[in-house]
């Protein structure tokens, strides 16, 4: 196989190419700044880990939107699962849940108390434990519309056992683009979305957002020639005033996207009202059992008192968090006067700042937008 065949994701040689050219139209646009939001934490964590910024021209913000699933399950989410666990309940989810806070109390928290929490990587992984066991399992289920499929898809697998329920925080993310573009001193020009999401539900989707809002949205890879590919065909697309959508994501992601895997999400998910953590309050933002599957849902099988965690003191250091602000594309992790000194990796305060896929995180491990100004 040729370098002409040979599909090559990381080559200096184009990344030059595509930065010279990103350089070019935003010369053309002319303003100051011109700002495109991505939703993603993949994207982030490519875009800081492999430092794309510092060749980005200063005319031009790349700036994260809520796309940490993590960071924007609300805190009474996190309540229910903490309440759950110290009632007795084994309570099932993944490692990267176990710190964000809520309340007052994280399910580590809720573990140093006696409560019953188990890490798991799937909810087939929690159906497996509850098998095993005669106590009542909760599988506290996260995430967007990519990861509640797989919650959806081990439902209609068949043989869920009577002591198994599901907590759905999962949340769906097209609404929650919609407002974060429509919120008062919004600078956003244009997205880049997700390609693992649009996978599931294809590029088309978009088509009607964009329409609405007169805003181009490009679908984007992961590979730092991914995300410069469609940094650049979304500038070229603000430039040119064209509100369209543009797949760049081709190799998987199509216009009508998995249409069996949108069958089974939609089989057992629809779509409610719900909070997105600092955000908003947003229209068919989360994703909730169907009532076909209400002997699945733990809100529904359990007694969840909540209010028991408001007696206790949240952390004296909450009400100074951004994460929201971060989130909705407000501020910069840099902007808050907490970070990095006392909200850290090791010790965070808000939930950017524990999740691998949070702004903030991302920021502490690789960096922001570093000035190499001084060194050539």
């Amino acid at each position: 196989m040729n370098d002409l065949q040979q599909l090559r994701f990381r080559d200096p040689a184009r990344a030059e190419a595509l930065g010279e050219a990103i350089h070019e139209v935003c010369s053309e646009i002319g303003r100051d700044p011109i700002t495109l939001m991505h939703v993603c934490g993949s994207h982030e964590q490519a875009i800081a880990r492999f430092g794309l910024r510092t060749g980005l021209p200063k005319n031009l913000d790349v700036i994260m939107g809520p796309g940490c699933p993590v960071c924007i399950t609300d805190l009474p989410e996190v309540d229910e699962g903490v309440a759950l666990a110290l009632q007795g309940v084994k309570v099932c989810t993944y490692g990267d849940m176990l710190r964000v806070p809520g309340t007052s109390l994280s399910l580590n928290d809720a573990m140093a108390r006696g409560g019953n929490v188990a890490v798991v990587y799937s909810p087939s992984q929690a159906i497996e434990i509850a098998r095993k066991t005669e106590e009542q399992v909760v599988f506290f289920a996260t995430g967007f519309e990519t990861t509640a499929v797989t919650t959806a898809a081990a439902l209609l697998a068949g043989d869920v056992p009577e002591n198994f329920s599901i907590l759905s925080a999962h949340k769906y993310i097209p609404p929650a683009m919609e407002i974060v573009a429509t919120m008062p001193g919004s600078r956003i020009e244009g997205f880049l979305a997700a390609g693992h999401a649009a996978a599931i539900t294809g590029s088309g989707l978009f088509e009607p957002l964009a329409r609405k809002h007169r805003m181009p949205i490009v679908v984007a890879g992961f590979e730092p020639l991914d995300i410069l590919a469609a940094v650049l065909e979304l500038l070229v697309l603000v430039r040119d005033g064209r509100n369209e959508v543009a797949n760049l994501y081709p190799r998987c992601v199509s216009a009508q996207g998995n249409l069996p895997a949108q069958k089974i999400l939609w089989q057992v998910f629809e779509l409610e009202q719900g909070w997105w953590r600092g955000i908003a309050d947003i229209p068919d933002g989360n994703l909730r059992l169907r009532d076909t599957y209400a002997h699945l849902d733990a809100r529904k099988r359990f007694d969840i008192d909540i209010k028991k965690l408001w007696s206790h003191a949240p952390h004296e250091l909450a009400a100074q968090c951004v994460c929201g602000d971060i989130m909705a594309g407000k501020c910069q992790p840099t902007d808050c006067g907490l970070y990095g000194t006392k909200c850290t990796p090791d010790a965070p305060v808000g939930a950017c700042m524990v999740s691998s896929e949070g702004a903030c995180r991302i920021w502490q491990q690789y960096g922001g937008r570093p000035d190499l100004s001084e060194v050539g």
